[in-house]
């Protein structure tokens, strides 16, 4: 999941900031409660779970960080 925000074009990459949280990590466990986090791969978007158990195509992905971001998508 992280290589597919990792690959994401430079524009988008430029407004977002990416923090990878281990669930295996107690002093990470209150991100996951926080963003309601049940299930891994996981993507939040400004501390909104936006994907679950489920890693989107990049298009998608770009769609979602530039809604979120107010920035207008590559394609």
């Amino acid at each position: 999941m992280v290589q597919a925000v990792r690959d994401l074009p430079q524009e988008i990459q430029a407004v977002i900031e990416v923090r990878e949280w281990d669930m295996r990590n107690p002093r990470h466990l209150d991100v996951f409660k926080t963003v309601n986090v049940k299930r891994l791969p996981s993507i939040a978007v400004n501390g909104e779970l936006i994907y679950a158990s489920l890693i989107p195509d990049q298009e998608e992905l770009v769609d979602s960080i530039a809604a979120a971001h107010r920035v207008l998508p590559r394609h």
